[in-house]
């Protein structure tokens, strides 16, 4: 199995757990918690900041002695809700309480101390429909750098109709040269519906030194280190992915495949 790919290690609880170490890289971090109603989750942030997406489900959310309540409305991803989230600064306790079962991901960057704790709702992200025919799909930008919600995190799921590809024409983000490109590391987390599905990622670089092709199933992670990374989903199933991002700067600029770019202008001209 590809190192790339990620499996959850149980049903229950925390069940995933990817830190810049264990991916061998120096920004992003995610965890996923399945939870029960009643199940409580306790976190210090350190030098990390934190945005907490509910998946699915509702729990009762603090920071520090702030409350926020119950939050969450969307109990299954594919009903295609904008979810509920909050961001965490670095240096705070954070809870959950679960009061339904619960799906709950962490999404972690470094810290740098210019953003307090907020719920970041559906009315602070945007619906975006990208691509044309079966290359079209459904963006929830939850924090990508329109929004000044956080210090390094950019953060956005995805929705991909059965049958369809998704970022896609393959495009990478893998160099610290801004404004042509960031340098920034990337998760996948995916869901397939229904859940007995499969789906496809490859994880590749122009000169050949990476190339992988990943057949993912629902509750996997892919690591995007460097290259390109499109996806797809094959008839009957849709395929949902919740993207975390972080590099030294929070912009998100990349460049598509040249063998691939004319997909690109091709649609831009039939979408325009």
């Amino acid at each position: 199995m590809s190192h790339l790919l990620r499996k959850p290690v149980g049903a229950h609880g925390k069940v995933h757990e990817i830190t810049p170490e264990s991916a061998n890289w120096k920004y992003v971090g995610f965890e996923l918690h399945k939870l029960d109603e009643g199940d409580i989750v306790n976190q210090y942030t350190v030098d990390r900041e934190i945005i907490l997406v509910l998946v699915e489900g509702k729990a009762v959310f603090q920071v520090e002695d702030r409350h926020f309540g119950e939050l969450g409305d969307r109990m299954n991803v594919f009903e295609r809700k904008k979810p509920h989230c909050l961001y965490v600064p670095g240096n705070s306790n954070w809870s959950a309480k679960a009061t339904t079962s619960c799906t709950l991901a962490v999404c972690s960057a470094p810290a740098k101390g210019g953003h307090a704790a907020r719920f970041i709702g559906p009315d602070d992200m945007t619906l975006e429909e990208r691509g044309v025919g079966a290359n079209t799909r459904y963006i929830h930008a939850i924090a990508m750098e329109q929004s000044d919600v956080a210090d390094s995190l950019l953060v956005t799921e995805v929705f991909t109709p059965q049958g369809n590809w998704s970022s896609y024409p393959p495009h990478r983000h893998d160099e610290d040269n801004f404004p042509d490109m960031t340098y920034l590391e990337e998760t996948y987390y995916h869901r397939l519906n229904p859940s007995q599905g499969f789906g496809f990622q490859r994880v590749f670089t122009e000169d050949g030194e990476l190339d992988e092709t990943m057949a993912v199933s629902d509750g996997d992670v892919v690591l995007v280190p460097k290259g390109h990374h499109p996806c797809g989903s094959p008839y009957g199933y849709e395929m949902y992915y919740l993207n975390v991002m972080a590099g030294p700067l929070r912009k998100w600029r990349f460049q598509n495949h040249p063998d691939h770019n004319w997909i690109f202008e091709r649609d831009s001209k039939l979408s325009s």
